[in-house]
C-alpha cells in the first residue's frame, strides 16, 4: 500500500487508506475458486470502503453486475457512470417501483403481490430476481410455498432466482441442505431464469458446488478471511489515526470515562483522534487485548473509548503530537501490523461490522 502521506492525510485526524488493486485482486481469487462468475456484493457503501470506487475497479473482472441495499445505494452507482445491472436485495415495495425504472434498477421481489404488480409494468419494469427463503426466515418466498404462484412466474421478465445461506461458514451440512431446498424450488418452475446464484464469500471459497452461474462475493473482497485457512485474501484497508495529546500518568491514576483504566506503573498516554463516532467500539480497550502500532511499538487500548478519542498506554516507547498510530493495517516499514479479522475480534464484532461501522468522518484515501 502507498504510504506517501497525501494533503488529506496530513489534515485529517484520522483515515483509511484503500488499496483498490488488492480488492481487484480479490475478487480474482474468489472467482478462480468458485469457477464462475461474479455478482459483486457493494452494499452498504461496499462495507464501507466506497461503493463507487471500488465498483469501478472491478470493472476490470467483468462482473455480470453489482449487489446493493436500496434504490439510493442503485442510484448512486448510476449517477457514478455504473451501466451493469445493479440488484437490489431490499424486499422491494410496489409503491416504488417507479424509481426501480428510472435508475434501471433490477428488484429482489419475493411475495405474489409484489411479483403481480413488477409483471403488470411489463416492459416498463422489467427484469426481477425471485428470492428463495431457504432457512433464513427473514424474506423471500419460502421454498415449500412456492407451487401456488407458479403460473405467475411463467414469465420471461424472471431473470434469476436466490437464496442466502444462514451459515456458509459451518460445516454443518445446513448450507448443502438449503441448497437442496433451492434446486428443488427453482424444479417447480416452467422455465428455469437464466441466472441462479445461492453463494456468498464463505459458500464461493468452499469451490464450485455451490456456484452455479453467480457468485456473490462481498466481504472477501475487502479483505477479511472469512474461515478460509490459510486466509487467501489481500488485506484491503489500513485505519490510521493521529496522536493529538500527550501526557504522563502516574501509578495509579485512571485513565478515561468512570475511570475505566487504572495506571499499574508510571506511565506516558498518548491520545489519538479517532473514536466510537467513527466506529471504534466504546469498551476496545476494557479486555487489555487491543493494540495499536505506534512508532514500531504496540501499545495497548487503555479506558473506554470515548466519542471522540482514544487513548493507549505508550509506557516507555516515544510518542509526539502528530505521530500516525496504525489501528488496522501495517505499520510503515516496521513490520508490524493489524489484521482486519484480528482488530474485529478485540472489538467484539464481525468483520462485515466493523468495517460498514466506519463512520463517514474519516476520509478513504484510494491509491
Amino acid at each position: 500500500m502507498n504510504r506517501s502521506i497525501s494533503g488529506r492525510q496530513a489534515l485529517s485526524r484520522a483515515w483509511i487508506e484503500v488499496h483498490l488493486a488488492a480488492v481487484v485482486e480479490n475478487a480474482r481469487t474468489v472467482a478462480r475458486v468458485a469457477g464462475t462468475r461474479l455478482l459483486p456484493v457493494v452494499k452498504a457503501n461496499a462495507y464501507g470502503v466506497g461503493a463507487v470506487a471500488v465498483s469501478k475497479a472491478l470493472e476490470a473482472v467483468d462482473p455480470w453486475g453489482y449487489g446493493v441495499a436500496t434504490i439510493e445505494e442503485g442510484a448512486e452507482l448510476r449517477a457514478a457512470g455504473i451501466a451493469r445491472p445493479v440488484l437490489v436485495f431490499m424486499p422491494a415495495r410496489s409503491d416504488l417501483f417507479d424509481p426501480y425504472q428510472a435508475h434501471r434498477l433490477t428488484p429482489a421481489l419475493g411475495d405474489r403481490a409484489s411479483i403481480h404488480a413488477w409483471i403488470a409494468r411489463g416492459a416498463r419494469g422489467g427484469a426481477f430476481h425471485l428470492e428463495i427463503d431457504t432457512g433464513m426466515s427473514r424474506s423471500g418466498v419460502r421454498w415449500d410455498e412456492i407451487e401456488p404462484i407458479v403460473d405467475l412466474l411463467d414469465t420471461p421478465y424472471l431473470e434469476g432466482c436466490y437464496t442466502h445461506f444462514h451459515s456458509a461458514d459451518r460445516r454443518d451440512d445446513s448450507a448443502e441442505a438449503q441448497l437442496e431446498r433451492f434446486k428443488a424450488a427453482v424444479g417447480r418452475l416452467a422455465r428455469r431464469p437464466p441466472l441462479l446464484h445461492v453463494a456468498n464469500s464463505a459458500a464461493a471459497l468452499r469451490g464450485k458446488t455451490f456456484a452455479l452461474d453467480a457468485i456473490r462475493p462481498g466481504i472477501s473482497l475487502y479483505g477479511a478471511s472469512v474461515g478460509a485457512e490459510p486466509p487467501i485474501g489481500k488485506p484491503v484497508i489500513a485505519l490510521r489515526a493521529r496522536v493529538v495529546s500527550v501526557r504522563s500518568v502516574q501509578r495509579g491514576e485512571t485513565v478515561s470515562y468512570n475511570a475505566s483504566w487504572t495506571a499499574p506503573r508510571d506511565t506516558t498516554v498518548a491520545t489519538l483522534g479517532i473514536g466510537y463516532a467513527d466506529g471504534v467500539r466504546r469498551s476496545l480497550g476494557l479486555k487489555g487485548e487491543a493494540t495499536v502500532l505506534l512508532n514500531g511499538a504496540r501499545c495497548p487500548v487503555v479506558g473506554l473509548v470515548t466519542m471522540d478519542l482514544t487513548m493507549v498506554d505508550v509506557g516507555d516507547g516515544r510518542a509526539a503530537v502528530g505521530d500516525i498510530a496504525t489501528l488496522v493495517g501495517e505499520a510503515d516499514g516496521e513490520g508490524l501490523g493489524n489484521t482486519l479479522d484480528q482488530f474485529a475480534a478485540w472489538s467484539g464484532m464481525l468483520q462485515h461490522e466493523f468495517l460498514a461501522g466506519l463512520g463517514p468522518r474519516l476520509p478513504r484515501i484510494y491509491d
